[in-house]
């Protein structure tokens, strides 16, 4: 691994998760250069981010791409070196009930996209790629084409719940609404499923007697804003491991495979706290 990393960011919105892993870059705390910002929404104000720091910004427009897919449900308007039957196959999203016309087109869409978000992408042969408030699902298409070696995940997501707990957009709320004494926030690899990927780091904090859903979306995010450049360093440092483990289980049959991440020791002194407040 290279002493400082080159990262790829993939933004939504206001990118504030952005300007953190930009600001401890230029403060030495992260070993990483942030080398472009891809957005899916024209309108996403992190951009300004990119044109601050003198970073190349890129815009593949989602909304439009779906639009003029939306009536292509046999998969021909798919880049030659994409398999509808394997994304079918290797997709993790969508339970058996779902209209299959329905993940065909959905499927179609997004893969017409990742083509020219890939491809935008190219120039800059970023070591690691990371998530930061990007709101769109990845297909196993563009996954597969970013991880090259299983073994050495390279996209990186931060989600606002301590998963397995909570996945989906709006952990926070989740938590809040469903009475949780303790809420946080996870960093972790992507895999084909949603927000199910193996997981690097987590923080978290308790929700008081008094705290509103707004308070309790503030905690969160400045914690996601230490977490996040905390787990990038490490990736820089190559201290990362995916380790494939197997627990047997107490009265039943089957054991359980889970795919993990393990943190290699560093120097004395220097590891992150990366499961508390």
């Amino acid at each position: 691994m290279a002493d400082t990393i080159k990262i790829g960011a993939l933004i939504s919105g206001t990118g504030t998760n952005l300007r953190a892993i930009i600001d401890a870059c230029k403060e030495g705390e992260l070993a990483g250069e942030v080398v472009f910002i891809g957005s899916d929404n024209p309108q996403a104000a992190g951009l300004e981010l990119g044109h601050r720091h003198g970073i190349p910004t890129f815009v593949i427009d989602y909304r439009a791409i779906i639009r003029s897919a939306r009536d292509d449900l046999s998969g021909s308007a798919l880049p030659l070196d994409a398999s509808l039957n394997e994304l079918r196959e290797k997709q993790n999203l969508f339970p058996a009930s779902v209209d299959p016309q329905k993940v065909t087109a959905f499927l179609t869409s997004r893969v017409i996209a990742e083509s020219r978000l890939l491809k935008a992408m190219a120039p800059h042969d970023v070591d690691l790629l990371v998530l930061a408030g990007y709101m769109r699902t990845l297909t196993p298409y563009f996954i597969d084409r970013v991880n090259t070696d299983a073994k050495h995940p390279r996209i990186m997501n931060i989600h606002p719940a301590l998963l397995p707990a909570f996945p989906g957009t709006d952990g926070y709320g989740d938590a809040f609404r469903f009475g949780c004494k303790v809420a946080g926030c996870t960093v972790h690899f992507v895999d084909y499923g949603e927000d199910t990927g193996p997981i690097i780091g987590q923080k978290a904090f308790p929700i008081e007697k008094n705290d509103t859903l707004d308070t309790v979306r503030k905690k969160g995010l400045k914690l996601e804003w230490v977490l996040y450049p905390e787990c990038i360093d490490l990736f820089a440092q190559g201290r990362l491991k995916i380790v494939e483990m197997t627990y047997n289980r107490p009265g039943r049959r089957q054991s359980l495979k889970r795919t993990v991440v393990k943190i290699l020791p560093g120097k004395a002194g220097a590891d992150a706290d990366l499961g508390s407040r």
